[in-house]
């Protein structure tokens, strides 16, 4: 291999190992429920500049987030398999320049929101970071098995970031939006956590199944299931949208719920039904966003 094809090996292997800082696949679905939020607020596509200095911000937030995450997590995440092979704990970044790093794109995301944007954006994803590298990473993760229900408010924050972008303002339909992801966030955490029991045991962070045990925590499971249920009809109940968002989120929270009656009565099938809750929470909350997108486009028509 010549010098200048190490070198350029070299420089993609670092870039790469930034990149994964900023856990793209998770400011991936930041960024999604951020769109969505614009979309829905402006019934259809806001004004260019606003849709992409919001994106671009908000991947600036999520990932200055996400880095400064990893980085409090360094020691923690070095004894856990799932965790192990990050950026931080494998050694492919040091941690100086890992908080360098999150610092620059947390002060970039505020720059671009409030002089972009506006400052409703800027400080609602201010927030958003604060909550979840501080709130959440330093003081609930190690604190109480309910670090998931409280800290669940910084993911829930991205569509009120992009409402407030659209409209600078909060509407009762915004909040909706926030609860939704806000009691999303149990059930889908928990399933995932019912699978790598083990590393939080192991890194003696109280997560639920560590802390309480599988039983607890599929109890706990249903219960915000079903509260996820109820809290999804609202947007039609209080005619913030209409019978297209409304037949789909009843057909894809009956199925959520099935799901999460199934890992309840059938403890030994417990981890093939939690993983598969796992990733249909995903699509779950995909499609719903992507119905509510379309809803409130058709009602503007």
């Amino acid at each position: 291999m010549s010098l200048l094809a190490s070198e350029q090996r070299g420089w993609r292997d670092v870039l790469t190992a930034y990149f994964l800082l900023t856990k793209p696949w998770i400011a991936a679905l930041l960024l999604m429920t951020t769109l969505c939020g614009m979309l829905i607020a402006a019934r259809g596509l806001p004004p260019l500049s606003i849709l992409v200095l919001t994106l671009l911000g908000g991947a600036c937030a999520a990932g200055g987030a996400n880095a400064l995450n990893s980085y409090i997590d360094r020691d923690t995440d070095k004894l856990m398999g799932r965790t192990s092979r990050r950026p931080l704990p494998s050694g492919r970044v040091a941690p100086r320049n890992a908080l360098i790093f999150a610092l620059t794109l947390c002060a970039l995301s505020v720059v671009i929101m409030g002089f972009g944007v506006n400052w409703l954006a800027a400080t609602l994803s201010t927030i958003g970071i604060v909550y979840y590298s501080y709130v959440y990473t330093v003081l609930l993760k190690r604190l109480t098995p309910q670090n998931i229900v409280i800290g669940g408010g910084a993911g829930a924050i991205p569509p009120l970031v992009g409402w407030a972008a659209v409209t600078n303002e909060l509407t009762l339909l915004s909040l909706y939006l926030f609860i939704i992801i806000f009691l999303w966030t149990p059930p889908h955490t928990w399933a995932l956590m019912l699978l790598v029991e083990k590393d939080y045991h192991k890194a003696a962070i109280p997560m639920l199944p560590a802390a309480w045990g599988q039983v607890e925590t599929r109890r706990h499971i249903i219960l915000y299931s079903i509260l996820l249920f109820i809290v999804t009809l609202m947007p039609f109940l209080f005619h913030g949208l209409g019978w297209i968002y409304f037949i789909g989120a009843l057909l894809l929270g009956a199925y959520f719920l099935a799901l999460a009656t199934r890992l309840w009565f059938s403890p030994d099938a417990g981890k093939p039904i939690a993983r598969k809750l796992y990733y249909y929470s995903n699509g779950y909350l995909a499609l719903l966003f992507l119905l509510m997108v379309i809803d409130s486009i058709l009602l503007r028509a």
